[in-house]
């Protein structure tokens, strides 16, 4: 994607990433049937994944609070072939609109496949998670869903506590980072094809939105919020990835995963779901990375496709981050490549960086 395709999608991507376009500023969406109101999970039994179950590693649905109260859903993996010793452990959250069924689940499955207790969860407002209204997202409290994961494994018989690390996929790349940099239990961070997304919600794609831009989008975003009080409800945005042509490279990228056999995932909200139309509020004037330093000296491993859009959030955040740190780039990779494509995706090398970085 040029810098010219960029310009020419900045102020309709920013729309669509805030929630505020033609059609919903002149009529609230209608609630999904999967975005009603939802106090408590419903975990399903049914092994539901975008992959297949391991006869290597055990797994069990669980349940675990954060620290304002809402109860999240996640699935415990753990390798079948483990010894009493405590295992050092890792929390798996991400895509940014996505479940614990799709890249998040391979990730940690696979993990534990090399010997690591893990925990993939969907985050607040989202999935088999609590709270309501459904599909809204925030910096702060998604980022404190990942501390509320560490909360659980440190108190797990299975795992050291004193060895838990992070993986974020995408836009929880960036929550993963920002959740590193404030809870120092966790003792190293991998960020994987990451988005920054309140960079991206409050700037657009490659810083260019203006400012101009910016203040029409907050101004839409503020008067929707009457619209939401007078209803009672949230409007939410158009359905995500379905394309309608002319799209760039990218966004078919996206459909190619969330909306075919290989990624589709009826409670994703990726998946033909929707955000609500004032989703961005809270990430426009709150930026993830601003303490990333801080994570220091923990160590910090970016990884991103060579071809992937998104690839300069990694660069930026290598650039800000203090050692120890890595960027590794992906060759010939694009954005999604690295949600599922296990030819494409590191776990040699993820392996090696846990091992490394949590080891007695």
């Amino acid at each position: 994607m040029t810098r010219s395709d960029t310009r020419h999608l900045a102020r309709r991507d920013l729309m669509k990433l805030t929630g505020v376009g033609a059609v919903a500023l002149s009529a609230g969406i209608a609630v999904p049937a999967q975005a009603q109101i939802k106090d408590t999970p419903a975990l399903t039994d049914d092994w539901d994944k975008t992959f297949p179950q391991s006869p290597n590693v055990d797994h069990q649905k669980v349940t675990f609070r954060n620290r304002y109260g809402l109860t999240l859903a996640g699935d415990l993996y753990l390798p079948k072939t483990r010894t009493e010793r405590p295992l050092a452990a890792l929390v798996v959250g991400g895509p940014f609109g996505a479940v614990k069924e799709q890249a998040s689940g391979l990730y940690a499955q696979t993990m534990a496949e090399r010997g690591f207790a893990t925990l993939a969860f969907d985050a607040s407002y989202t999935g088999e998670s609590g709270g309501e209204p459904r599909n809204v997202a925030s910096p702060d409290i998604n980022t404190e869903d990942f501390s509320a994961a560490v909360d659980f494994l440190g108190l797990h018989p299975s795992v050291d506590r004193e060895r838990i690390g992070v993986i974020g996929i995408c836009g929880w790349g960036g929550m993963a980072l920002n959740a590193a940099a404030v809870d120092k239990r966790v003792k190293a961070v991998v960020a994987v094809t990451m988005y920054d997304m309140s960079r991206v919600m409050s700037r657009g794609y490659n810083d260019s939105v203006t400012p101009e831009q910016r203040t029409q989008t907050l101004e839409q975003l503020s008067r929707q919020r009457w619209e939401d009080a007078e209803d009672g409800t949230p409007a939410y945005q158009p359905p995500y990835n379905v394309l309608r042509g002319g799209e760039p490279q990218f966004m078919a990228d996206y459909a190619d995963y969330y909306m075919t056999p290989r990624g589709y995932h009826p409670r994703a909200v990726n998946s033909g779901n929707a955000w609500t139309q004032t989703n961005a509020l809270s990430f426009m004037n709150m930026p993830l990375l601003t303490y990333i330093q801080e994570i220091a000296p923990r160590p910090i491993l970016l990884i991103h496709g060579e071809k992937a859009h998104s690839r300069y959030f990694s660069e930026t955040a290598y650039a800000a981050a203090a050692e120890p740190k890595d960027l590794m780039i992906i060759p010939g990779a694009n954005h999604v490549d690295l949600y599922d494509r296990l030819d494409v995706i590191p776990f040699d090398r993820l392996g090696d960086f846990f091992g490394q970085a949590l080891s007695q």
